[in-house]
């Protein structure tokens, strides 16, 4: 990790610290925890987390950003876990099952965090021929009944959702956070590098547009940028947390799909399952009678 560190230019720090301090975002206090700066992208961390993982009575292991190393599959096997793991492309999933993977899930363009840029209608029908028979989720714009049964309809075997559970009443995300999706629109995210050096899709915030400035240094590679950003991430999230409507605010952005625009309420996980599941219900059978007229 202090080999990471010291790849990371000044100049990338300076330009953190000038955006903090043109919103006002304290320091962290001296007592605060330190966010941690480093997670899976190495393979220490990555096979601790596995490890980590395969002590719990789990059923299924999921990875992204690219097919797992054959002895975490093996592993995997060896404990009687199904693997998964999110692609954005049908040779991308072509590699996971060459690696052993169990289960696809074909990432649309429209997901939230890291993604590609094929969008799910065109991603799904693609993947489910490339994989041969293996089981498939859809992901990616996936929020209601209707869009399961569109993902069913693309050949399919189930859905993914994620987005949808970062406003419901269990969720951790803090009020700040929470009320700024409520008032999103669909096209108020984008895929930036801001986060982590790679494509992630993520709320549009003066920090995600800080990134694109003429003045700005670019990102850096995965995983430097979010060594660069975990610190600042923190910040504004505590300034956030403790003064709402402080500018510190405005820069607080997180992972979230297209779907965001949708999340109008703040429901529990029950209702939004049950709503789901209600209208898929109407849905099958609504498509079933145009079928059968």
């Amino acid at each position: 990790e202090e080999q990471l560190q010291a790849m990371i230019p000044q100049g990338h720090r300076d330009y953190v610290e000038a955006v903090l301090g043109r919103y006002g975002v304290p320091q962290l206090a001296a007592d605060a925890e330190s966010p941690m700066s480093l997670l899976g992208w190495v393979p220490g961390k990555a096979r601790n987390s596995v490890d980590v993982a395969l002590e719990h009575p789990i059923r299924l292991l999921v990875n992204a950003l690219g097919p797992p190393p054959p002895d975490v599959t093996e592993k995997a096997h060896a404990h009687g876990v199904l693997v998964a793991a999110l692609v954005g492309s049908a040779a991308q999933a072509r590699k996971q099952r060459e690696a052993g993977v169990d289960i696809i899930v074909a990432s649309g363009t429209e997901a939230g965090g890291h993604t590609g840029d094929i969008a799910t209608m065109v991603l799904v029908p693609e993947v489910v021929a490339a994989v041969g028979g293996a089981p498939v989720l859809a992901a990616g714009g996936i929020g209601s009944g209707k869009q399961a049964a569109a993902a069913l309809a693309l050949g399919a075997d189930g859905i993914w959702t994620g987005s949808i559970w970062l406003t419901v009443k269990e969720s951790d995300s803090s009020e700040a956070l929470i009320n700024k999706m409520l008032r999103a629109t669909s096209s108020d995210t984008v895929r930036s590098r801001s986060m982590t050096g790679k494509p992630a899709r993520q709320l549009r915030t003066p920090w995600t547009e800080a990134w694109d400035g003429a003045d700005s240094p670019g990102t850096l590679p995965m995983p430097l940028q979010f060594m660069l950003t975990a610190d600042a991430q923190a910040r504004m999230h505590r300034a956030a947390l403790a003064t709402p409507e402080a500018p510190a605010a405005e820069l607080v952005t997180t992972p979230v799909g297209q779907i965001v625009g949708s999340m109008n309420s703040v429901r529990s996980a029950r209702d939004v399952i049950f709503d789901i599941v209600t209208e898929f219900t109407e849905t099958a059978a609504r498509l079933s009678a145009l079928g059968s007229g």
